[in-house]
């Protein structure tokens, strides 16, 4: 096929991304296109996602940061979460600015990292928030201790700290550009280093599915003391810690069915498969970072009421709108 495709197509008139595509079919090219030629729909898909992105958590992070009242631990790291995906979203725009408008492989290696400590910082504060949630149902009478914000931000220091680490890898010179042989399915990424985020996605996502599990028996053990003591305020703790579980399992669920293909396919695919094969993958893996926003935007009281606040002034920020409860997320 890809031999039809250079027949009918003139040198002078071929498809920058396609020619390329037929060299090393399973590389996503950095390299940029002048504006005359057509542009990849992948690309403008990828960079319409980076565009929504962009402003959902950047509503986010606005209603986060200019909210008083949203000081606790739990918002400390949504609004990591909602940093690390609107900067993912910007990360997104620039690579097809970068792609089609700069002819640098430098700049290249430097979005390509770019991309890599948000998506990762990201992952990372998804985990921080599934340990978050964790501890607040061991520890909920001490919760809104300093020294649970100062566990947050030591959680928030690491999983930014080992991001930025990963992010610079390429930067640094751990890149196939030298040495296109070494490339993976996502270039100037070598295959090693493609591995690592791989396997670092896999272990985040097993360490969740262990806190989750843990929690769910938290739960389930005080329904049963529920159930025994018939106590009414124990019961509201148990309303709000099901909604905690609940919105967790719906984050959790939506984080695995939307990086699980990218990070299989990173693990098994070869450079020389057909770069649609990443496209495909990695495309729906973008979807996380769009969902996150909506998800507490419209499954927690307090930022929605911050939102209209923001928004329109409809209410005031005051003590009540305070959260009661640490699994009010």
């Amino acid at each position: 096929m890809n031999g039809a495709v250079m027949v009918n197509i003139s040198s002078s008139a071929a498809v920058p991304w396609l020619a390329e595509s037929s060299e090393r079919n399973g590389s996503l090219q950095y390299s940029a296109a002048p504006l005359g030629f057509p542009v990849n729909p992948w690309d403008i898909m990828l960079c319409m996602s980076g565009a929504v992105i962009a402003c959902e958590n950047a509503i986010v992070v606005a209603i986060i940061f200019y909210t008083p009242t949203l000081r606790t631990p739990m918002f400390v790291l949504i609004g990591s979460l909602a940093t690390a995906d609107l900067l993912a979203g910007v990360g997104l725009i620039l690579n097809f600015v970068f792609r089609y408008v700069v002819s640098s492989e430098t700049v290249s290696l430097v979005t390509v990292g770019f991309l890599v400590a948000s998506f990762t910082a990201s992952i990372g504060s998804l985990l921080a928030i599934t340990a978050d949630r964790y501890f607040s149902l061991c520890n909920a009478l001490t919760y809104f201790s300093d020294e649970t914000l100062r566990c947050a931000h030591a959680m928030l220091l690491v999983t930014w700290g080992a991001s930025l680490g990963l992010g610079l890898l390429p930067v640094l010179g751990w890149n196939c550009l030298g040495e296109p042989r070494a490339c993976s399915v996502v270039r100037p990424l070598t295959r090693g280093n493609l591995t690592l985020l791989a396997a670092s996605f896999f272990v985040i996502f097993a360490l969740m599915l262990s806190l989750y599990a843990r929690i769910c028996k938290i739960v389930c053990r005080h329904a049963q003391q529920i159930a025994l003591q018939q106590h009414f305020l124990a019961a509201t703790h148990y309303a709000a810690a099901k909604k905690g579980v609940s919105t967790l399992a719906i984050v959790l669920g939506t984080f695995g069915a939307s990086w699980l293909p990218f990070a299989t396919y990173c693990l098994v695919g070869q450079r020389e498969y057909p770069a649609v094969y990443t496209y495909a993958t990695l495309l729906p893996a973008t979807y996380n970072s769009m969902i996150n926003p909506i998800i507490y935007a419209y499954r927690n009281t307090e930022i929605q009421r911050s939102l209209y606040l923001l928004l329109c002034g409809c209410f005031r920020p005051s003590g009540a709108y305070r959260s009661r409860s640490p699994s009010d997320v």
